[in-house]
């Protein structure tokens, strides 16, 4: 077995790639008792623990841990260095110095340093390898013994996923993306034909009508495709919320405070149609009230994207081995 931990696990949607055998998931770890809730769900085999990871001590894990950790896999939080928070650190170093959740990035080196698996992935947004990130990160792998480290820019679209997502993997090797064979873009409408209305009677999980108030009703009655009824200041830019989607496209990147209008119907996108969208199976149940499902899905590493990673991994660093 090839025994995975996973740090930051939220729902689950980096795990969901290494389900399968012969990975083992042997532990996953989150501060978020609701996210934790949702991965045991999924996840049944898997321990689960809710603890601040800033807090724990590598032999904490390891009292869980039967074998040797041979894959690493983590998501620490990206409000730190993201361009959609207004409030973010000037100076790039600050940003993992400074910024409470900048410097849970470190703690996961701390970590994978202690533990020493063969290989790790942690993920993040675009922005945490910046060159003056970037300089000092390689750093502090050298110190907790990892010498070599790649800084790979992956799209989730490229992999199967509906939505577009632009993610960081730094890692202790060299993906490849044209390993992976070349897949048809999917169409908003083609990955949502086949629910249901959310008004009918079904039993698909997670696939409840979203009722609004009068006044955004009314919003987005006059909204057409491609435009938003929100807009919030971000970095050095303006962005925008509750977009009508056009059905013949990809879904922009599907953020935990999105909420997108369906195109052809005057209501928001259920959170199983935007679990779709970034690429979850129907089975995958989110627990936790709307929000909180909400922003599990627009959290998660896309399952597609994990699985890509998983795949090419077990061919290139651990078949024949």
């Amino acid at each position: 077995m090839i025994n995975v931990i996973d740090l930051f696990c939220g729902a689950g949607g980096f795990s969901w790639g290494f389900k399968d055998s012969p990975y083992n998931v042997e532990l996953a770890i989150d501060i978020d008792p609701i996210v934790c809730k949702t991965y045991k769900l999924n996840f049944a085999e898997t321990k689960v623990i809710k603890e601040d990871i800033s807090k724990l001590h590598s032999l904490d894990i390891l009292k869980f841990i039967e074998d040797s950790i041979d894959v690493i896999i983590s998501s620490p939080p990206c409000e730190a260095f993201t361009n959609a928070n207004k409030r973010r650190q000037k100076n790039p170093l600050d940003r993992i110095f400074l910024d409470e959740q900048g410097r849970l990035v470190l703690h996961t080196i701390r970590l994978i340093g202690d533990i020493s698996p063969k290989l790790f992935i942690i993920e993040n947004v675009p922005q945490l390898g910046v060159p003056e990130l970037k300089g000092y990160l390689k750093d502090e792998f050298k110190r907790v013994g990892y010498q070599k480290i790649y800084f790979n820019l992956l799209r989730a679209q490229n992999f199967g996923s509906a939505s577009k997502r632009s993610r960081l993997f730094i890692t202790n090797f060299k993906i490849d993306p044209k390993k992976n064979k070349k897949l048809q873009n999917l169409s908003i409408i083609k990955v949502l034909e086949s629910l249901p209305d959310p008004r009918s009677i079904h039993n698909i999980p997670n696939h409840q009508f979203i009722h609004l108030t009068e006044k955004k009703m009314k919003k987005i009655i006059k909204i057409r495709w491609g435009d938003s009824a929100v807009f919030y200041q971000a970095v050095n830019r303006i962005n925008t919320n509750w977009k009508k989607l056009y059905p013949d496209q990809i879904c922009p990147t599907i953020l935990g405070t999105s909420r997108y209008i369906h195109p052809y119907d005057t209501r928001i996108l259920t959170v199983r149609e935007q679990a779709r969208l970034q690429g979850f199976p129907d089975d995958f149940i989110f627990f936790g009230n709307p929000n909180q499902q909400y922003n599990q899905v627009g959290e998660a590493v896309p399952p597609p994207m994990s699985k890509f990673l998983a795949n090419f991994i077990l061919k290139n660093y651990f078949e024949g081995n």
